[in-house]
């Protein structure tokens, strides 16, 4: 293979692997924003959230294109076969997270003209610190091609788990006690599962990190501590109000 061959190739894995760091920051900037425009009843804020995510759309489209030609043009094997897999994993992945963000701006509108619990507001912004601080760690773990770091923060989503579950008890409460409360605590409830899916896609990034790093495949098992399922069993026990912890 020529010199000059190889760093067009060369270039072309380059160009997947930053376009990759740039949906990554896209993400998180998306992520924030409209947890913000949430609790600050932004909808300015929310519109633009809800605009970047056709960009971010836009983005992963463009880097599948490239990742399938570079695949279809250089034949790549090995650890360059699984990087160009994994960075097609990851653009979804990313751009599921996306979607997510657009879906919690969207609720800002819906909960505007609704009182909300400052308990449950605060909440809702300490789920996304700890989904937002997940996303940024699993997005240096795939800069610096760190499957430990990467196996770190799959250990981790047990966290967002459990104030996941915290929350969906608190705000399963608040309906109970005032039926004026269902509205808007249905819109914070889809709220937080859409936080807390942000997790389970940082886990999944983590996963194909592991992947790319040493050819294998995690165990399909993780950790989980999402016990909301349970809570709508007859006889669940729920707590009084306030947030556990």
């Amino acid at each position: 293979m020529s010199e000059h061959i190889v760093t067009s190739y060369e270039d072309e894995l380059k160009y997947i692997v930053r376009r990759i760091s740039e949906m990554g920051g896209q993400a998180e900037r998306m992520v924030e924003q409209s947890v913000l425009a949430l609790t600050r009843s932004d909808w300015g804020l929310a519109q633009s959230v809800v605009a970047d995510d056709l960009l971010l759309d836009a983005a992963q489209r463009e880097l599948d294109e490239r990742a399938i030609l570079t695949i279809a043009k250089r034949q790549p094997m090995a650890i360059d076969l699984r990087e160009i897999v994994g960075a097609i994993r990851i653009s979804n992945d990313l751009e599921r997270i996306g979607d997510l963000a657009k879906n919690i701006a969207k609720r800002v509108i819906a909960v505007h003209d609704h009182s909300q619990p400052i308990q449950l507001v605060r909440g809702l912004e300490h789920l996304s610190e700890l989904a937002l601080d997940q996303l940024k760690e699993v997005l240096d773990a795939y800069g610096a091609r760190d499957e430990q770091r990467a196996m770190a923060v799959r250990e981790n989503d047990e966290q967002i788990d459990a104030m996941y579950t915290s929350i969906f008890r608190e705000l399963l409460t608040y309906m109970m006690e005032d039926p004026r409360n269902i509205t808007a605590c249905t819109h914070l409830l889809f709220t937080a599962k859409n936080i807390e899916r942000i997790g389970d896609h940082a886990t999944n990034i983590a996963e194909t990190i592991y992947y790319i790093k040493t050819g294998d495949q995690m165990e399909a098992e993780r950790p989980k501590d999402d016990r909301t399922t349970s809570l709508l069993q007859p006889g669940s026990n729920l707590p009084p109000a306030g947030l556990e912890g």
